[in-house]
């Protein structure tokens, strides 16, 4: 599935550049759309073993007045065992205002400056493969392995909403929880993740930007609530490119912020990120999901 759709992605056609392979482009978080070049969310070290399908409402405040708005849908598809699944997630629909100085930013060309004021358009398609590599025990950590590709589906290239080309993402977590006692019938616990990968995405033809990732988070959670703060990122070569990168901006870092509430199979989140370099953006998430147990009866010891 995963090699399919990485072949469509790969034949998307993507602006023709003759740009030197050691000079910095314009394709990265800095000049796009909040949607066309976002840090991976991440994972807490656990592999979702329910079918679940989420529905969420994002709301980004751009740094240089960029309003964008858009509905995202996510779905985990849990595969022959709860230590594997397929994740697929999109924005469905994004509606956006731009500014004129984060258009004069984004080089949008000015006899296209009038159509990118405002519009609306689908997002990029993400799919993923998560993996269960080890299960937490007294002393192990839980290890989890993630190989994702983006499809090149989002549009408007010339508004600088998002890039027609692929990317695709290879990351992995180890994470441990820590008992916090007892209230009633209540066990919290505190869970430290860490996370490192790389990332790739096509800037022309022949041509791409490799990343190192990285990330880390602190969860306090129990049976209803859980409540995390995370740091992630990636780094791109092209900030070392000869002209110091100054216009590569391709090295985006993130504060993220999740509170869920969970009752029986629904769970409630919210969500605030800001972007701390590089990803010139405030977002707030509003969504809701709900589970279905279809490895009942299957589950690994």
């Amino acid at each position: 599935m995963l090699t399919l759709l990485g072949a469509i992605s790969l034949s998307a056609q993507t602006p023709i550049t003759k740009s030197p392979l050691n000079t910095a482009t314009l394709i990265s978080p800095y000049y796009f759309g909040p949607n066309a070049f976002a840090v991976p969310e991440m994972l807490d070290g656990r592999v979702q073993h329910d079918l679940r399908i989420e529905l969420a409402g994002d709301y980004f405040h751009g740094y240089r007045g960029d309003h964008t708005t858009d509905v995202s849908l996510k779905l985990n598809v849990p595969l022959w065992t709860d230590r594997a699944n397929i994740s697929v997630w999109m924005p469905v629909m994004e509606w956006y205002k731009n500014s004129d100085e984060n258009m004069q930013v984004c080089r949008i060309p000015n006899d296209r400056k009038d159509d990118a004021r405002k519009g609306h358009l689908m997002g990029d398609v993400y799919v993923s493969m998560d993996m269960q590599l080890l299960k937490e025990k007294r002393v192990r950590p839980d290890w989890v392995l993630r190989a994702a590709l983006r499809t090149a589906s989002g549009g408007e290239y010339y508004h600088a909403r998002y890039y027609d080309g692929p990317g695709y993402f290879f990351d992995t977590f180890l994470a441990k929880s820590f008992g916090m006692g007892h209230n009633k019938n209540w066990e919290h616990r505190l869970r430290m993740v860490a996370t490192t990968g790389f990332l790739c995405w096509q800037t022309d033809n022949g041509r791409q930007n490799d990343a190192v990732q990285f990330g880390a988070m602190l969860k306090w959670e129990n049976r209803h609530f859980s409540l995390s703060e995370s740091f992630a990122g990636y780094s791109g070569w092209e900030h070392n490119a000869s002209n110091g990168g100054k216009q590569a901006h391709d090295c985006p870092m993130v504060l993220r912020t999740e509170f869920q509430y969970h009752i029986k199979r629904f769970d409630v989140l919210a969500t605030y990120q800001y972007g701390v370099k590089d990803y010139p953006y405030h977002q707030v998430r509003i969504g809701g999901a709900y589970r279905v147990d279809v490895l009942k009866g299957r589950r690994e010891k």
